[in-house]
């Protein structure tokens, strides 16, 4: 019998980045399967993401932290899906707690790459071919296809949706009527590895200010400290500091507004890749080519320096070259 499932449910990743790019596989899923109900099982401050995809039916927020093992509330969680009869799970992530919820929700067809001694749990596993998926977003399209589908599979890039009532909203509410908006985002969740120095963007911060346009600084509040030294150092009316003073669908909103994004490598990179904004994307510690911005208006700078990627968090050599010899010039010749 042909494989014609009608529920089906995503266990998702943890981190914004790969959040966005989860798209993609759920964009694929709708193309095989276009009556397919796609359910997300991801943390709750994901729901907003999830609420600009339009392929999701329903987003189900996952009750545990990162990395925590939590059995019994997860099992209470796989219980209370049984109900929905899902006849497939796809998991993303490759840890064996990923694979426990699906498991209890008594998924008929469970899906997921080989990892952390899954077998039983999962009943579909796939192997990993890091050398044909390269692309963490190519490794979730992979997951959504028959398992001899030839690879690496054709993706088609994020779409977020957000509406012109959002953004109008979000002008009234921070912006006023000003012109010409550039989003800058020096945070970076993983690590100081993955972060170009303030100063340089205070420098790109003054240059489009002095070109009477707007500067909007993006972050969490672990962002906050950072954008006020830019903001204090660039010194302007039209300079706003919203670190950490926005939800996340705020956020959104605030990069599809905005006419250009300079950014490290970070889910709001992703974010701002996805709502169809030009993307100018840093990059250092981290590679290009293993989760780009996955648009055709992102411009990559990277300098592929001999120690790196090295994947760190701090730079283990102390010099933060990859990062530190990208000049603001280059960036503002960009823009």
């Amino acid at each position: 019998m042909a494989f014609n499932p009608q529920r089906c449910l995503i266990v998702g990743p943890s981190w914004v980045g790969d959040m966005v790019m989860a798209q993609s596989l759920f964009m694929a899923l709708q193309q095989r399967f276009p009556h397919l109900q796609i359910d997300v099982l991801a943390p709750k401050w994901s729901k907003p993401i999830l609420a600009a995809m339009p392929q999701v039916h329903h987003a189900i927020e996952m009750p545990v932290t990162h990395g925590e093992l939590a059995l019994r509330k997860r099992f209470q969680v796989g219980n209370a899906l049984r109900t929905n009869a899902y006849d497939w799970a796809i998991v993303l992530p490759r840890s064996l707690k990923s694979a426990l919820v699906p498991f209890w929700a008594r998924a008929q067809v469970r899906t997921g790459y080989k990892g952390e001694m899954r077998y039983g749990l999962l009943n579909d596993i796939r192997p990993l071919d890091k050398s044909v998926l390269t692309m963490t977003v190519q490794r979730f399209v992979a997951l959504g296809l028959p398992a001899d589908a030839p690879l690496p599979p054709a993706i088609e890039p994020p779409q977020l949706v957000v509406t012109e009532a959002q953004r109008e909203a979000v002008r009234q509410k921070f912006l006023g009527e000003g012109q010409n908006i550039l989003a800058l985002c020096p945070g970076a969740e993983y690590g100081g590895a993955k972060r170009w120095p303030a100063d340089y963007f205070v420098e790109v911060a003054r240059y489009h200010l002095s070109q009477g346009g707007q500067v909007i600084l993006l972050g969490s509040g672990k962002d906050a400290s950072v954008t006020a030294d830019i903001a204090s150092a660039a010194a302007s009316p039209a300079c706003f500091d919203l670190a950490g003073k926005t939800s996340l669908q705020e956020v959104l909103a605030l990069l599809s507004l905005a006419d250009k994004v300079v950014s490290n490598d970070s889910g709001l990179m992703h974010v701002a890749a996805a709502v169809g904004t030009p993307v100018i994307a840093l990059y250092g510690s981290s590679d290009p080519h293993y989760t780009p911005p996955l648009s055709d208006k992102a411009k990559i700078l990277h300098l592929g320096l001999e120690c790196s990627p090295c994947f760190k968090r701090e730079c283990p050599l102390g010099h933060l070259d990859c990062l530190h010899k990208i000049s603001p010039q280059q960036v503002i010749a960009c823009l």
